[in-house]
Order: C-alpha cells, then sequence, then structure tokens
C-alpha cells in the first residue's frame, strides 16, 4: 500500500537519498543532512503547531507501507514573503511612440517584484526513481489539495507554485548567465541554493531596481523565460490539469514559470465530496482480491481529518457508493479511521462521473461547508 502521511525524523535517511538522486536545480531540498534535518523539525514543528500559522511548512511523505520505507516528499509553504521577501520577475510589456517619427514600439521587460507575498506556495515534490508511474506523482502531488480543503483557514485563497527553469546537467542557467551574473560574484547553484534556503536579501541588495529590457540579453536566454525543465514538465501537466495557469511572474534566477490558481477552483477540490466509513468483511475482501476485480478501475484517494496525523491513500473507485465508502481494516487502520467516520474524496486521475455527482450532490446539501 502507498500512503501519504506527515514527514518525521526517521525519514531523513530516505529522504537524503533522493535529493541526491535530484541532482541539481532542487534547491528547496538540498543533498545535505544538516539542512534536510532542519526542514523535517520546522515541518514537524508545523503538523504539532509548535510555530505560528502563516510560518508553517507541512511536508507529506508517501510511504510504501511494505518497504517501511518513504518514497516521495511533496509540501506547502501556508505563507511566503513575511519573514525573508520573496522575489519573483514579472514579464511586462513597455511602450514608447513617438507621434512625429510615426513609431509604436513594444519592448518586452522584466520588473522585480514581490507580488506573491502572503500567498500560499506547493514546493519540494520529489518522487523516487523505484516508484515513478502508477499515479504515484499524482497522489503525492493531489494530496496537498485535499489537506489544504480541510485546513482552509491556515491557508490563503490562491495557491501557486514555482516551476524549475531551464539548466544544463551541470546546472548551469542561460538566464542566469546572461543577468545574473552581471550583479552576483556567485554561481548559478550556489545562489539558487542560497535562495531556496530562504537566505534571499542579498537579492534586494544587490539586483537591479530597474526594468530589464529583453532585447538586450542574448538569444539563448530570452529563449528560456517562461519555461520549465525537461524533468518539470510532467510536474507542470499535473498542475495545469488541477486548474494551474502561467500568471506572468518567472523565477529571478533560471526563469521558470510561476503557475496559481484559487484554491476554491483547484479541481482536486472542486470534486472531492464526504462519505462515511464502512468496514468490509474480510471474506468480501479475499473473494475481491483473488479475482482481481479492481485491477483496472479508477483509483479514488480517501483522507482522514486529522490535522497532525493527516493520512491520505487510495481505493477503488467501487467502493464509493451515495453515502459511504467501504473501506478495508487494513486500510481503515492505515488512516486511522474507525466505522462511522466521515473521510473525504476526491477522483486521482479524472473525475469519476458518478462518484463527482454524488460529491456535488452532497456538498449541495451542506455536509462540509467551505
Amino acid at each position: 500500500m502507498l500512503l501519504i502521511r506527515p514527514l518525521q525524523e526517521n525519514d531523513l535517511e530516505a529522504l537524503y537519498a533522493m535529493a541526491q538522486s535530484a541532482g541539481k536545480g532542487l534547491t528547496t531540498l538540498p543533498a545535505d543532512r544538516g539542512l534536510l534535518a532542519k526542514k523535517i523539525r520546522h515541518a514537524r514543528d508545523a503538523f504539532d503547531q509548535r510555530c505560528a500559522p502563516e510560518a508553517a511548512l507541512y511536508l507529506f511523505a508517501l510511504e510504501d507501507t511494505e518497504l517501511k520505507q518513504c518514497v516521495g516528499i511533496s509540501g506547502i509553504q501556508a505563507r511566503v514573503g513575511l519573514d525573508e521577501v520573496f522575489y519573483n520577475y514579472r514579464l511586462s510589456v513597455t511602450v514608447n511612440a513617438s507621434r512625429e517619427l510615426g513609431v509604436h514600439v513594444r519592448t518586452p521587460t522584466l520588473h522585480l517584484s514581490n507580488d506573491m507575498t502572503d500567498t500560499s506556495e506547493i514546493c519540494s515534490l520529489l518522487l523516487s526513481d523505484s516508484h515513478r508511474g502508477g499515479g504515484n506523482g499524482l497522489l503525492l502531488s493531489r494530496c496537498r489539495f485535499m489537506f489544504m480543503d480541510h485546513f482552509r483557514k491556515h491557508f490563503s485563497e490562491k495557491v501557486f507554485a514555482e516551476m524549475r527553469g531551464v539548466s544544463d546537467k551541470d546546472g548551469r542557467s542561460p538566464l542566469w548567465d546572461a543577468l545574473g551574473r552581471k550583479f552576483f560574484d556567485m554561481e548559478f547553484t550556489q545562489a539558487d541554493t542560497l535562495s531556496g534556503l530562504g537566505n534571499k536579501s542579498f537579492i534586494a541588495e544587490l539586483m537591479p531596481k530597474f526594468p530589464i529590457y529583453l532585447p538586450m540579453l542574448p538569444d539563448e536566454a530570452r529563449a528560456v523565460i517562461g519555461r520549465v525543465h525537461d524533468n518539470t514538465a510532467p510536474a507542470l501537466k499535473m498542475l495545469q490539469a488541477e486548474g494551474f495557469n502561467f500568471n506572468g511572474m518567472v523565477d529571478i534566477f533560471d526563469g521558470g514559470p510561476v503557475v496559481e490558481a484559487f484554491v476554491h477552483n483547484v479541481r482536486t477540490i472542486r470534486d472531492s465530496m464526504d462519505r462515511i466509513v464502512m468496514i468490509r468483511s474480510k471474506t468480501a475482501e479475499q473473494k475481491q482480491a483473488l479475482a482481481g476485480e479492481h485491477e483496472s478501475e479508477p483509483e479514488i484517494m480517501v483522507c482522514n481529518g486529522s490535522f497532525q496525523d493527516f493520512r491520505v491513500t487510495t481505493v477503488p473507485a467501487s467502493w464509493v457508493s451515495l453515502d459511504t465508502v467501504s473501506l478495508s481494516e487494513t486500510i481503515a487502520d492505515a488512516l486511522g479511521v474507525s466505522a462511522g467516520d466521515r473521510v473525504r474524496l476526491a477522483p486521482l486521475k479524472e473525475a469519476v462521473a458518478g462518484a463527482t455527482k454524488y460529491g456535488r450532490k452532497n456538498k449541495h446539501a451542506g455536509i462540509r461547508g467551505h
């Protein structure tokens, strides 16, 4: 079974191994045991409510329960830009015109911006190579929206993600080489790592405050602005399916796009539904397992309502009825729920027609207000 749960201290070595395999470019999860341990402690403080809600970092582990090992991670930063200023470039157009000469010039520009301040960010998505495919990345990504749906008051109305921009196998960024290096005496990977770790004051001190005129940059640098790294393309596609769109902001180091959505418009949240738990008998479970009845069925995500011990896994769509969801004892125990408890469900992939219809009916009936 694959189970989403809060990241724990004993996940450090598995997390370190994944960070090492990810290579350069994933600056929020550096291959540094000390820094990763610090992030885990921060996440534990968030789930245990030992830090201010706006400063919380929620990190979720994807556990393979047979291996008893963390095989993936994803996260939510409750608010950005409150402690350290959060910077992006906004893509804009500067217009210059002369009636006398009959000239009208539109020049694309980059403006240093703090527009995402006080907005929730989804971040730190990383999956072990051994568990890629089969919808595991979807589960790891979309579990975050189920948590945000349950605990709306801890997050902003809008959520965004900074996508990794274009860089080569050595970690070199065309945009950084053409722009950042003119103002920072350091390599791209060093500057991006410092930024990812929250040390952003140097940006305000050294970055030019005036607009950057894109025609003054080389073609190689202009070509990567708003583009994602090849390894990040699947993550971008997942977010676009959830309703995220490019908002005109890009990363100041590698030019990767920023995508955003209003929380109430996120597909997982719109298609979610409440159900009451019923426990399946072991005999029925064994018969269905032998028959292989669920192998080709769409999967539905199921989460409990616990803040401190939030859990998510998947079940076959046929287990969901108009008012209930039937769970095996194993899955119920993994989620920490019992018969009669209320759980939250959402389709893992495309909306399942019947489940979505039931979910909307329940929402309209006021089962769970937002």
